[in-house]
């Protein structure tokens, strides 16, 4: 039997050299990997914990992390900041948040173990809406 979704916030954080954030968020942070999804590039998605506090990384890959010169800083929002909020009823609030504005990304669907739908708020942050399946 599965246990009711709560509401929660965790900020993701795309970062070109994702390999070397991973490791100094676990070593900073004391952060454990409570979930990973390695794609075929190299590139990963990680979700960490530390003392509870949770938030996502990822890294799309060594072809993609050269698109950063210098490493350069990457303005946040758009791209390289997503807020994942989980919800018991994605469909509804991913809606609502619509009405209230927002542009839709992607439909609320399934994937990767997920029902999500993506979005851009009005000031454009990019919103992952949905639940765990």
């Amino acid at each position: 039997m599965s246990q009711p979704t709560q509401n929660s916030l965790a900020p993701w954080l795309e970062i070109p050299d994702g390999p070397r954030a991973l490791a100094f968020y676990k070593s900073a942070f004391d952060s454990q990997e409570t979930y990973r999804y390695d794609n075929p590039d190299g590139g990963f998605v990680v979700r960490l914990n530390a003392s509870g506090a949770e938030f996502w990384l990822s890294y799309e890959g060594p072809k993609a992390s050269g698109a950063v010169a210098n490493n350069d800083a990457i303005p946040l929002g758009g791209q390289n900041l997503r807020l994942i909020l989980t919800v018991p009823d994605p469909d509804v609030t991913f809606a609502k948040a619509i009405a209230a504005g927002a542009t839709q990304v992607f439909a609320v669907s399934e994937g990767h173990g997920w029902r999500l739908g993506r979005l851009i708020d009005p000031f454009g942050l990019h919103w992952e809406i949905g639940k765990p399946l």
